[in-house]
Formats: structure tokens, C-alpha cells, sequence
């Protein structure tokens, strides 16, 4: 996994899938990796790429069950940004893999990357228990390292109104283009309408 020009590069080896699963709650594999203690990532596709075919994918690893970095392949992004373009209503597509232990060290090491450890929970999920059960297992220094720039961050994107609307402009051209190409032109056509009268009835 390659960043582009000028952001962090992420590699990470190719592990041993463990479980996929499509869940409407981010919290399920979340617990698990940490009830396992596991060494390891989670790839996480939105429901967003799910409905529209799209290849855009999350990444957050591990390290005994306490997630270290997160990382969006899509925007290149990483840390408490991934998280928070990461951060959508489900369902998700998700896989846990198991690595060997060290593997991922030099991973680990692009700081750039790094998310505090109950960050995860509470942004992708909104638990904020198993945010702190994940706090609890965290070692020392990675309790030290963290901080609430990471709800700082998701605040931030949530008020960025111009890049909200951006993805929305985004999925609503790729879902037409969609339409298009399985001859749903009049069906979508009439979808608009329709939510035009429900508009107009609102406004009354």
C-alpha cells in the first residue's frame, strides 16, 4: 500500500484472513482483535463502496489487540483523517488478518499514521466501553502518545461542509453513472421526482 507523492507510505505484509463478515457494527471485529490480543489489521469497505461496486478501503492494524494506525487507501490519508472519512454509517464489509508478531514494527513506525488507542472505538463505532477496555490494554506509552486530536479531527471533517457535499456530488454522479450503464435512466429519473414532491410537501 503506497501513499502518493509527499504522504506517508504504508506496507504492510500480507496476513492470514481470520474472518470476513459484512456487519452494521464496526464494534464486533473491533472486540474480537482485542479479546484475541491480535497482531494483525482490519480491512473495512463502507457501505457506500458496497452499493456502488467501488474499491475504496480502510485500513487499521493492530498490535495485541490495540489498534496502531489507520489508513484510507482511497485518499491516502492517514491517522485521525482516515478515521474520520472512515467514519459512515455501515454496513461494512470487514476481514481481520493475523500476522506474525514483529511484522508489522516498521509499519508502526510512520507516526503520521498512528491513532490513539480507543480512537477507533469511539469514532467507527461510538462505544465508547470498548474504547475504554481498549485504553485499559494499551501499553504505557502508547496511553502517553495519545490524545483528543482524534475527535478533534472527526469534528473537523464534519463541519467541512464543501467536502461533505464533495463525496456526496461524488457518489450521487458515480450511482447515475450506474443507472446509466444498467439502463435505469427512467427509474432514477422518477426517484428524483418523486423526492421533489417530498421536498415541495415539506416546505408547505
Amino acid at each position: 500500500m503506497n501513499g502518493t507523492a509527499g504522504s506517508p507510505e504504508l506496507r504492510i505484509p500480507r496476513g492470514d484472513l481470520l474472518r470476513s463478515r459484512v456487519v452494521s457494527d464496526v464494534g464486533t471485529p473491533l472486540a474480537r482483535a482485542l479479546d484475541r490480543e491480535l497482531t494483525g489489521y482490519a480491512t473495512l469497505v463502507p457501505q457506500e463502496t458496497l452499493l456502488l461496486e467501488g474499491d475504496a478501503r480502510g485500513v487499521v492494524t493492530f498490535e495485541e489487540g490495540v489498534p496502531v494506525l489507520a489508513y484510507n487507501t482511497v485518499s491516502d490519508s492517514g491517522g485521525p483523517d482516515a478515521l474520520a472519512e472512515l467514519a459512515v454509517p455501515g454496513p461494512y464489509r470487514v476481514e481481520l488478518y493475523a500476522v506474525d508478531d514483529g511484522a508489522l514494527e516498521t509499519a508502526h513506525e510512520e507516526d503520521a499514521l498512528r491513532v490513539a488507542p480507543g480512537a477507533a472505538a469511539t469514532e467507527l463505532a461510538d462505544d465508547q466501553a470498548l474504547a475504554d477496555r481498549t485504553r485499559d490494554a494499551a501499553p504505557d506509552e502508547r496511553l502517553d502518545a495519545g490524545s483528543d486530536d482524534d475527535g478533534d479531527a472527526v469534528a473537523a471533517f464534519l463541519e467541512d461542509d464543501e467536502r461533505i457535499e464533495a463525496i456526496r456530488e461524488q457518489a450521487r454522479s458515480e450511482a447515475a453513472e450506474r443507472a446509466s450503464e444498467w439502463g435505469l435512466d427512467d427509474a432514477l429519473a422518477e426517484g428524483n421526482d418523486a423526492d421533489s414532491v417530498s421536498n415541495d410537501a415539506d416546505s408547505v
